[in-house]
């Protein structure tokens, strides 16, 4: 145990707050009082007077150096220095802003640390993507909105911001496409493995936007440096729409959702190639066998298996189905870098999807996709649960249980995430999110900054920046997981940066690895929703191990070989002493961060005792994420400039919960509003001969002049609630 691990339960890490009774099943706990909440606007516009600059971390141009690379499996530079991306997502209609909006959002991203944007979602008729909306086909390119996507890249590229372009997410089908059934389609997800017309248009599309010149940056996209990543599908996956039975041929809908059963047709034409597939890779016995159980004679077609039947089917016929989707999968990965490699001469590295559901194991989609350069997954904490109109499918409420992740870090993002990242492989988290109107989304940012840090992962991307417009916007979060006016979010996203990219978090000392047979890859979809093995989906592995060790997958389809060392620790304290994360019972917890140049108590503050190296609280207010940082590369003890951030509920005026507070009534309006928490930040350890604390505004300009922190008993007092602010920037004077 490191000395720091032991001055943590020295001091108990006086982790554990006093917090009033408090039912986990409420959800309407901690709520703050209608008085605490003021308003707190971002904008989109000039940086005029902003105090706020985190741009040192890049350098620029993106890709000087030449194409992002792996080096001893990381990302790295040409020039061969390790990278970490640090990213948000724009999302279709955002991804294309009016050309003279595009400076200030680049400028201000770039200032808050983001050095890599990830475009998604905007393969969708413009104005909400970039294919032609005048056709009857989506097989065009719209020159307006393309070029408002080359001046995008130019302006971050220019900043130091990289970009990850994503081919196939939203595109939905017209009827010059040539695509059956297309209105039946919604997004086609799984259909896209197999369906040669649908891979023709994904192989058109792909070529149409890789081979275009951006005007403004001089390159084709498949030849510019400044694209880290190429993605080549969004949370799709035959083996997944298996496991949910969305494969059975019910759909009837036209314009469906996303996740919908598909269309008669081209169940028919899956069974077909499932069966071509089984003459000629079975053994004729196992193929007897298997069309015994199906009790189908020879000559007719064996039926695919359905989700009810999984648990009765036998190892010999469950298998064989299960790899022929895994097969199909990883053969259109592989043609696609195919594609993408030898015909086009794509640089950028190449994603092929990301492991999403964690209700299910995501071994058997990691297969496939770490055959590819990165290995990529997506988690949200709690996610909403959409409500849909029985009639059309439209979404008319949701549902979220709105209780922290503090108190449950088994089930946490850091967990659930960490369940994916192979060995010798680059890990990115391209997405992921506490999800507006979370009462507890403060929590989020900070924790998974520093573990992910300490899992030693090389990038993650929030979901997402914006949908729509947001330069002279209204300051009102108008989606679940929309960042441009959350200011606790744009707050958290800034101060975090540099604990990531810098790497203030250190490193685990250790790397747990595990591996899997192919056969208990593929015996692992059956265990779908079976809530006691999640997230992992590995019985007997320790959800908390990665809160202690990195976790890594060291082979798959090898021989199975899990790690027995149990984590009972609470605290749950890292190998490197830095981080604790502590329960007790079912309705308390805290997580606490302290290194030399990053720091944070987040959980359940009121009347509690909680201190770091260089900080102490003092919090009336109940729920808070408390961050302190060294503006500059050095330790908080001798830096000259701190950035202190306070963070606590947001919400938009007038915004009112159902009784449960599980859903809105109302979404409110403008402008968006904080908490104001009440109480005192206390540093300490800091040599000086004063302290000024400037309270800044949402977009980091100065909201008053700066005012003096009280000395007292060899500490510097900072005050909470006089100024509505999420963050000071604190001077001191050596």
């Amino acid at each position: 145990m490191t000395t720091r691990s032991n001055a943590w339960v020295a001091a108990g890490i006086c982790l554990f707050f006093y917090v009033a009774v408090f039912s986990v099943g409420a959800g309407a706990m901690g709520e703050p009082a209608a008085s605490d909440m003021k308003p707190f606007p971002v904008t989109w516009g000039n940086m005029n007077e902003c105090r706020i600059d985190f741009s040192y971390l890049l350098t620029k141009p993106a890709g000087k150096a030449g194409f992002i690379t792996v080096r001893d499996g990381h990302l790295a530079t040409a020039d061969g220095n390790r990278i970490r991306f640090w990213g948000v997502n724009l999302s279709g209609k955002g991804c294309l802003p009016p050309k003279e909006h595009a400076e200030a959002i680049a400028e201000r991203l770039a200032r808050w640390g983001v050095n890599c944007v990830r475009f998604h979602f905007f393969d969708r008729p413009a104005p909400n993507g970039i294919i032609d909306a005048t056709r009857d086909d989506t097989r065009r390119l719209d020159p307006e909105y393309l070029d408002r996507l080359d001046y995008l890249v130019a302006q971050l590229k220019a900043r130091g911001i990289y970009s990850d372009i994503n081919l196939n997410v939203a595109r939905s089908y017209k009827a010059g496409d040539g695509v059956r059934d297309y209105e039946l389609l919604g997004f086609a997800k799984g259909l896209t493995y197999f369906d040669p017309r649908l891979l023709e248009l994904q192989r058109e599309y792909a070529r149409a936007l890789l081979t275009h010149k951006n005007p403004y940056t001089g390159n084709e996209y498949r030849h510019e440096p400044a694209v880290a990543l190429v993605e080549l599908v969004n949370e799709n996956s035959l083996v997944e729409a298996w496991m949910d039975g969305r494969l059975r041929g019910t759909n009837l809908r036209k314009n469906p959702g996303t996740w919908t059963d598909i269309p008669a047709s081209y169940a028919a034409d899956l069974t077909r190639l499932y069966n071509e597939w089984l003459a000629e890779n079975v053994p004729p016995e196992t193929l007897r066998r298997i069309r015994e159980e199906a009790a189908v004679p020879e000559g007719e077609r064996i039926p695919r298996l359905e989700p009810d039947q999984f648990s009765t089917a036998s190892a010999e016929r469950f298998h064989t189905e299960a790899r022929f989707y895994m097969e199909v999968e990883r053969g259109y990965f592989l043609s696609m870098r195919r594609l993408l490699r030898a015909e086009l001469g794509v640089q950028s590295l190449i994603v092929g999807n990301s492991d999403h559901g964690h209700g299910h194991s995501g071994y058997p989609v990691v297969a496939g996709t770490s055959l590819l350069d990165v290995v990529d997954g997506h988690v949200y904490w709690q996610h909403p649960a959409y409500i849909r109109d029985a009639e059309t499918g439209r979404t008319v409420g949701f549902k979220i249980p709105n209780t922290p992740m503090v108190v449950d870090p088994l089930h946490s993002t850091v967990a659930q995430l960490a369940r994916t990242p192979v060995a010798g492989k680059p890990y990115t988290v391209s997405e992921v999110n506490h999800p507006f109107p979370h009462r507890f989304a403060c929590e989020g940012i900070p924790i998974l900054a520093a573990y992910g840090a300490f899992q030693d992962w090389d990038g993650i991307f929030w979901y997402t920046l914006a949908h729509a417009e947001i330069v002279g916007t209204e300051p009102r979060i108008a989606g679940h997981f929309d960042l441009a006016f959350d200011p606790v979010k744009m707050t958290q996203l800034a101060a975090c940066a540099a604990a990531f990219l810098r790497g203030d978090v250190r490193a685990a000392e250790r790397t747990v690895l595990r591996s899997y047979s192919a056969a208990d890859i593929r015996e692992s979809i059956r265990s779908k929703n079976r809530w006691e093995f999640a997230p992992f989906f590995t019985p007997g592995l320790s959800a908390a191990l990665p809160l202690k060790h990195a976790v890594r997958v060291e082979a798959l389809e090898s021989e199975t070989q899990i790690p027995t060392e149990t984590v009972v620790d609470n605290p749950i304290l890292s190998d490197t002493g830095e981080l604790a994360w502590r329960t007790e019972g079912e309705d308390r917890g805290v997580v606490a961060i302290n290194t030399p140049r990053f720091q944070a108590l987040i959980g359940y503050g009121r009347d509690l005792p909680a201190e770091t190296d260089n900080m102490q609280i003092r919090l009336e207010s109940e729920f808070a994420a408390i961050t302190l940082s060294a503006v500059e590369s050095t330790p908080i003890a001798d830096a000259k400039e701190l950035l202190l951030t306070t963070c606590g509920a947001v919400a938009n005026a007038g915004q009112k919960w159902n009784a449960d507070r599980t859903s809105l009534e109302d979404w409110g309006r403008a402008p968006t509003e904080i908490e104001v928490l009440q109480g005192s930040v206390f540093l300490k350890g800091i040599t000086a001969r004063g302290v000024k604390v400037v309270p800044l505004d949402a977009d980091g300009r100065p909201l008053a002049e700066a005012f003096p922190a009280r000395k007292l008993s060899g500490t510097w007092q900072i005050p909470l609630g006089e100024f509505a602010t999420t963050w000071f920037l604190v001077l001191v004077d050596r």
